[in-house]
């Protein structure tokens, strides 16, 4: 199978969404077709061997409508066009409004007898003001009329045709008309059918005006793709289009530029800011060999890096792929208003004509009869039914990219507001995922460094985390490693292999007593261990545990405020993990844990989590995307602290880059807000459908009042899904006063009042400090951090002092 999006011309309403789709999947080879009112597009999974593009197309031209493939690297071309457009809705719109004017006060001069006004009546200066209105203005509903009607999928243009073309014909008839064949009529309508189309113009320029307000996010996040770069070739620099650079390519970055392509510093030290990607205010410093991802800027020195990932596959373009999907894609709860707007407008035809019939048979009132029928005709277009489920999605996706929350499509976000369980990972994920040795407690002859050296050589050859500590823990120290033979490693439990003669095992308790060596003499320490949070890793011959080695991992800082957020909206929050109860219980209790399920391996995540399911949970699984992938397609919702991998942005529902566990809290209420403008949008559409046709056909509404009502339905529906713009997640901060951190640094180099001045400056500047107080005799400077302090604040001051000409130590 293969996907195609298109920009699909014509559509005015719900109506035409299912038109659309219909006339699609009348191809053969066709798997799936959304077609996506707010956004003007349509995305398509078919079978190249059955069917092509061309013939989707005709399909589509067939059904009464205009298509052409999305051109993704010429969107600015398509902005100006549809700029332009929007540019002649306007300009036509003030000349509809001009001309109707007139014919508006002409109606009140006649309802309030104003004698002065009265030559307005005339029907000739009428005729004259409503043609260019109902002829020129008014030939898009004629010409979009034409076309669903021979594609046999009558839409919105139908209605207001129609409604405007009887009251025009009707009012003619009473003008010059009635009078010369005896007819006992009176009365012009032409000021109806003009201001109603006026007024549907005036909405329909002022909800596309706000249908781009809702892909504002996504138009942020293509922004931030440079335009050129500056290339490296045989010693010189070349700036050359961005489109032109290849995999290989050395790339020049300057303080302050944005990084152009995906790839590897390979000369020079800095900071990024990855803000506007993963939401991260505080700079990250990047030294020789770290990756650094197009479109975040580079704050301080001056980079040379190789580039990798261009074009389509940089994690920018990836991130945008992903927001352009779930824009373009459904939620479930709009299937009820696709199954309403394909016949809706059919209905509304049939309950217009009964109308007219009721009230010139039944009543006798040809007046009454049409202007009953035109209204009910007027009213009834669906546009805001077609607008309440993905202009809010539009938002909502944007909204969340914009923190660094990638949600993959419509039933992903309307899911996650319904999880009631989650299932976080340890490592990585309530822990930092590096964990370190913390100490060696011998049980024989061996000392410190030998059971090291023994550990790390049989680890060597894991990419466990537990693994990585001890090797990591031997590399420190320079010490030798040995080639281990017959090399086994069991998931979950350890790894076994023979050094110089002698077979070790390096694991949990339990493998240990799957070869019957008893831990006796160990147990003890070993439980005081676990209590404390450590996990105890064994090293033994086949005779006798030989030492217990310690490892840690820090929990996050933010994980237990992240725990209090998830049970605040009324989630059950366990934790998951291969580590012994003990260890596990003393882990999940310093994060703010009451649910754990400890000593489960990896292949036993996804049976936990089907366990949840059967008691009737809706369950959340929280990993690296990696080692959990399992777990993450069992559970209703999977979500990958994935700081933007490839794996973790095609395995999971929901990537969060950051890596904070807060958002996964921020996802979900998202989601629950998303679903509640939904619903308001589709109750306040069914409501005022359900209630303004009956007032129309029964002559308690106006037609002009009823094109009044139809044209802003659709702007409020699009101004209510905007509202979600203003969303912001509390983070509910465990005290009531805010964390600081005061470090004070040595600076070499201030000698004057100026330099004084300078340092201080350079180091307030950074997001993460709150103030900076320099001494020019001791050459002090007192920096005082905010909650976002970590390790690496201290580098990016001593960095950005540096780069300032000073000397920090």
């Amino acid at each position: 199978m293969e996907i195609i999006q298109l920009d699909i011309g014509g559509m005015t309403c719900a109506s035409c969404v299912s038109h659309v789709e219909k006339g699609i999947k009348k191809s053969v080879g066709i798997d799936m077709a959304n077609v996506n009112l707010a956004t003007e597009k349509a995305t398509i999974s078919y079978d190249p061997d059955q069917t092509s593009v061309e013939k989707i197309i005709k399909c589509i031209s067939d059904a009464g409508y205009t298509a052409n493939i999305t051109n993704q690297e010429n969107e600015s071309e398509d902005d100006k066009k549809k700029a332009k457009q929007l540019k002649n809705l306007g300009i036509k719109t003030i000349i509809s409004a001009s001309l109707s004017t007139p014919l508006f006060i002409a109606m009140f001069a006649g309802i309030f007898k104003i004698e002065s006004l009265m030559f307005l009546h005339n029907p000739l200066l009428q005729l004259i003001l409503a043609t260019p209105i109902q002829f020129w203005i008014g030939l898009r509903f004629y010409k979009g009329a034409v076309n669903s009607i021979k594609a046999g999928s009558p839409g919105m243009d139908v209605l207001v045709a129609l409604g405007t073309s009887a009251a025009f014909i009707f009012s003619i008839f009473n003008g010059f008309v009635a009078k010369r064949v005896g007819v006992d009529t009176s009365g012009l309508y032409f000021e109806a059918s003009a201001i109603i189309i006026t007024l549907v113009l005036l909405g329909k320029y002022l909800e596309i005006k706000a249908k781009g307000k809702t892909s504002e996010a996504i138009k942020k996040l293509m922004g931030l793709q440079p335009k050129f770069a500056n290339i490296i070739r045989n010693g010189e620099v070349f700036e050359v289009a961005i489109v032109d650079v290849i995999p290989g390519d050395i790339v020049l970055v300057k303080p302050g530029e944005r990084i152009s392509v995906d790839g590897v510093i390979i000369q020079g030290n800095t900071a990024i800011d990855e803000s506007m990607i993963t939401g991260e205010s505080m700079p990250v410093e990047k030294n020789i060999g770290d990756k650094v991802v197009s479109g975040t800027i580079n704050s301080f020195g001056s980079i040379q890096f190789k580039a990798e990932h261009v074009g389509k596959d940089s994690v920018l373009s990836r991130i945008i792929s992903i927001v352009e999907e779930a824009q373009g894609s459904k939620a479930p709860i709009q299937m009820l208003a696709d199954k309403v707007a394909a016949v809706f407008v059919p209905v509304v035809l049939v309950i217009s004509v009964i109308t007219f019939l009721v009230w010139f048979f039944i009543f006798g009132s040809l007046t009454s009869a049409i202007l009953s029928a035109v209204a009910v005709l007027v009213i009834a277009c669906p546009c805001a039914l077609g607008l309440a489920t993905p202009t809010a999605i539009m938002v909502s996706t944007g909204i969340g990219a914009q923190r660094g929350i990638l949600i993959k499509n419509g039933e992903v976000l309307q899911s996650a507001g319904k999880i009631t369980s989650i299932v976080l990972d340890k490592t990585g994920t309530i822990t930092l995922g590096k964990p370190q040795l913390q100490q060696i407690y011998s049980n024989s002859k061996l000392n410190e460094n030998e059971i090291l050296t023994i550990a790390a050589s049989l680890e060597n050859k894991s990419e466990h985390p537990l693994a990585l500590a001890i090797t990591s823990a031997a590399k420190e120290k320079n010490l030798p490693l040995f080639e281990a033979d017959d090399f086994i490693s069991i998931p979950g439990k350890g790894v076994i292999g023979t050094i110089n003669n002698t077979k070790y095992i390096v694991g949990t308790e339990k493998l240990i007593n799957e070869y019957s060596i008893s831990m006796e003499n160990l147990s003890g320490r070993k439980r005081e261990l676990e209590e404390k949070g450590h996990t105890v890793v064994i090293l033994s011959n086949e005779n006798e545990p030989l030492a217990i080695i310690t490892i840690a991992d820090s929990i996050k800082k933010e994980s237990s405020q992240a725990i209090e957020l998830l049970e605040n909206l009324g989630i059950d929050v366990y934790m998951i993990t291969g580590d012994n109860k003990r260890t596990a219980e003393a882990i999940a209790k310093k994060a703010g844990i009451k649910n754990v399920l400890s000593e489960v391996l990896p292949e036993g995540k996804a049976e936990e989590v089907s366990k949840l399911q059967k008691n009737g949970e809706v369950v959340a699984m929280v990993g690296d995307g990696i080692n959990d992938a399992p777990a993450l397609a069992l559970s209703d919702i999977g979500i990958a602290m994935g700081q933007g991998s490839d794996i973790a942005m095609e395995s999971s529902d929901i990537t969060l880059m950051r890596g904070d566990l807060r958002e996964i809290a921020a996802a979900i209420l998202l989601s629950r807000k998303t679903m509640n403008k939904i619903k308001q949008n589709l109750f306040w559409s069914f409501f005022y459908n359900s209630i303004g046709i009956p007032f129309a056909a029964l002559g308690l509404l106006n037609p002009i009042i009823a094109g009044a009502a139809m044209a802003f339905s659709s702007v409020s529906v699009v101004s209510n899904s905007l509202t979600l713009k203003n969303f912001k997640m509390k983070k509910n901060r465990l005290n009531s006063e805010p964390d600081t951190t005061n470090i004070v640094f040595k600076v070499n180099g201030m000698s004057c009042g100026k330099c004084k001045a300078r340092v201080e400056g350079v180091v307030k500047n950074l997001d993460f400090v709150i103030d900076a107080e320099a001494n020019l005799e001791s050459k002090d400077v007192l920096i005082t951090f905010n909650e976002s302090y970590n390790d690496q604040s201290i580098s990016l001051v001593k960095l950005a002092i540096k780069n300032a000409g000073y000397e920090p130590e």
